[in-house]
């Protein structure tokens, strides 16, 4: 079989396998769960129970690392895989966005475009950097994985445009076989540049390819609409519905010879069917036998045609904010066609949550990954506005991810400490900090401030800023480098306490402390190398609490996110600071197991309006914790944990 051949495709004369750690995936926020079913869940977690209660699952992550983390317990379990990978176009992790009126302002809304994040810019470099290539590597390692969880009885559906089509058949026959391939699905979308300057045909068209696994797939006749002409046909009509007359002489002669006896014409060529079963259908009213004439028998008119594998009758107009969005008729032919209710329908490359949605609505199980944090956050708000969603959870990598990274970034087989200091070194460097050592909290100086960095296991807690402060003031006067009284916490993340407990802490011994983000980008070499790391200071939220009774009132008082990673034109348009929130959701009774959304207020096209205030009547009296989350209209999210006594 000819073999198309890329560069890096063989290395040392072998060809060169897709990253294959396994990570464990951990849940950071759980959706619309019953409070029964989460009680049950948390009783099979104390009990060390297997809890086997299916949720769908939202991942954000890099599919190089998601999908082989995937692989340990999805391998051969994925029924239908539908992917819609980045074509060779810039603009593939850009997104337009909404600046939502303030609250005074009616309801007009400023749309922006927000340009990629650098880890997101950086995926395109690493899927596009070395042109075809590079590209053509990625995508023989993803769809290498893809088969690994795809089913025996599974199908995968391979969307493209005419850019790069011809190269991923190529590929797909290599990993799926050529005796797999089943179709190529020509679906006529969205039209695209007309100019009369492109001195070339119009663009109107994406391909689909269709893939099976093994030798017996999953598989349900799909039916398009009749066309006008085939309609019109059906001229008759009675009690069971349209029908025309259709021949009943047999097509290649030497059929059946008999009469009915009703002065009709013997067919030229003889019946097709025999005379017990002419009897039978003119007892049922479905022979029309007329003196003179050969008889017909009626044929209703049914749920359409066969789908044929050219599609004109999907419009593929359907997203300004995401211009690669499909639409859900689309998905929805696809998955009825491949998978049937029950199955597990898997989207790597999920971007507004299209086929997950499609999926929930049609009975599916689902499972939907996207780099983008933006795309996760557009998919939550849409599969929540679905009536009846089942509880889906959403998850990343996190720290299993970082300690991987630590593991084989810094080996040090001499020592786990001398690890550590190689870790928090780079970080400082990445900081342009210098290292000041000896110390257990305080481990550099940046611009007279302190510098501290944070593990990449467990969050910054309010106890680690109480021991930065109380070393920190040791050190004044002692290291001559410390001549601003501040600290910069640096961290993957951060309790959820700490913005106000710990930052209170600081300031009555005054010390004024800045918490930053070690961004994930920091994992990505090429992102380094470049310079393209950026800490960002955490946002602010300001809520009021009152209880009266039994009941709860949350107010959002006040949200302030710091401004380097804004626009200036959406700085601009900001006159209240409400503006900023595109989504909020409360835990009215967080357990320290993860954030479960339990009320939640989001803006919509239809209604760009967001309620500020939330209430929840308690069944019993106590002490609880309640989370407060918000997401930022730039889909950064920022919690704040809120103590609350009931009755």
């Amino acid at each position: 079989m000819t073999e198309l051949l890329w560069d890096g495709k063989y290395k040392d004369g072998k060809k060169t396998s897709p990253i294959r750690i396994a990570l464990p995936f951990q849940t950071i926020e759980t959706l619309n769960e019953s409070a029964t079913d989460r009680q049950k869940r948390l009783n099979s977690l104390f009990q060390q129970k297997d809890d086997t209660t299916w949720y769908n699952r939202l991942i954000w992550g890099d599919k190089k690392y998601v999908l082989p983390s995937l692989l340990p317990e999805f391998a051969g379990k994925v029924d239908l895989i539908y992917i819609d990978p980045p074509f060779n176009v810039g603009a593939d992790f850009s997104f337009t966005t909404t600046l939502p009126p303030a609250p005074d302002d009616g309801d007009e809304q400023t749309t922006f475009t927000k340009e990629p994040s650098i880890i997101e810019q950086k995926a395109y470099r690493d899927t596009w950097g070395r042109g075809f290539d590079s590209y053509l590597q990625w995508f023989y390692e993803t769809v290498v994985l893809l088969r690994e969880l795809l089913a025996d009885t599974g199908s995968i559906y391979v969307h493209l445009d005419w850019r790069l089509i011809h190269y991923a058949k190529c590929v797909m026959d290599e990993v799926f076989g050529y005796e797999n391939f089943l179709n190529e699905i020509i679906w006529q979308s969205a039209v695209g540049d007309t100019s009369s300057k492109n001195r070339k045909f119009i663009k109107s068209h994406d391909t689909i390819l269709l893939y099976k696994k093994g030798a017996d797939w999953t598989w349900n006749d799909i039916f398009q609409e009749y066309s006008e002409a085939s309609l019109k046909l059906y001229s008759g009509s009675d009690e069971n519905g349209r029908f025309q007359l259709v021949s009943v002489d047999n097509p290649g002669g030497g059929g059946y010879q008999y009469s009915l006896g009703l002065g009709e014409k013997m067919p030229a060529n003889g019946y097709r069917m025999p005379k017990e079963t002419a009897l039978k259908w003119l007892s049922e009213g479905l022979l029309v036998v007329e003196k003179g004439k050969v008889p017909r028998k009626k044929q209703y008119i049914g749920e359409g045609v066969r789908c044929r594998d050219i599609w004109t009758d999907i419009s593929g107009s359907v997203s300004k904010n995401y211009p690669t969005q499909k639409p859900e008729a689309l998905l929805e032919r696809i998955i009825k066609a491949s998978s049937n209710e029950g199955d597990l329908v898997m989207d790597c490359f999920c971007g507004s949550g299209t086929t997950a949605a499609v999926a929930e609505k049609l009975g599916r199980r689902w499972i939907a990954c996207d780099l983008g944090r933006f795309a996760i956050h557009t998919t939550r708000k849409r599969l929540l506005g679905i009536p009846n969603v089942k509880p889906f959870v959403v998850q990343n990598l996190g720290k299993y991810e970082r300690q991987a990274w630590v593991q084989a970034e810094f080996e040090r087989p001499e020592s786990r400490l001398e690890q550590e200091r190689a870790y928090r070194k780079f970080i400082l460097e990445l900081y342009h900090a210098t290292e000041l050592a000896g110390y257990t909290w305080i481990h550099g100086v940046k611009s007279g401030r302190a510098v501290h960095v944070g593990g990449v296991e467990a969050p910054v807690a309010v106890e680690d800023v109480r021991q930065m402060v109380i070393e920190f003031l040791k050190l004044v006067g002692k290291e001559r480098a410390l001549t601003i009284n501040g600290i910069d916490v640096l961290g993957w993340e951060f309790a959820f306490e700490l913005n106000e407990i710990a930052r209170e802490y600081a300031v009555r011994n005054g010390v004024d402390v800045k918490f930053k983000k070690i961004p994930r980008e920091v994992l990505e070499k090429k992102a380094v190398e470049q310079g393209d790391i950026k800490f960002y200071e955490l946002a602010a939220l300001e809520v009021e609490t009152a209880v009266k009774a039994m009941t709860l009132v949350l107010n959002l008082k006040n949200f302030t996110i710091p401004p380097d990673d804004v626009p200036p034109e959406v700085q601009r348009g900001i006159t209240h600071w409400s503006q900023w929130i595109d989504y909020w959701s409360v835990d009215w009774n967080y357990r320290g197991d993860t954030f479960h959304n339990e009320w939640q207020s989001y803006r919509t096209k239809k209604n760009p309006k967001i309620e500020l205030s939330a209430s929840h009547e308690y069944e019993a009296a106590g002490k609880y914790t309640v989370l407060v989350k918000v997401i930022d209209i730039l889909g950064n999210d920022t919690t704040k944990a809120l103590q609350v006594v009931i009755g």
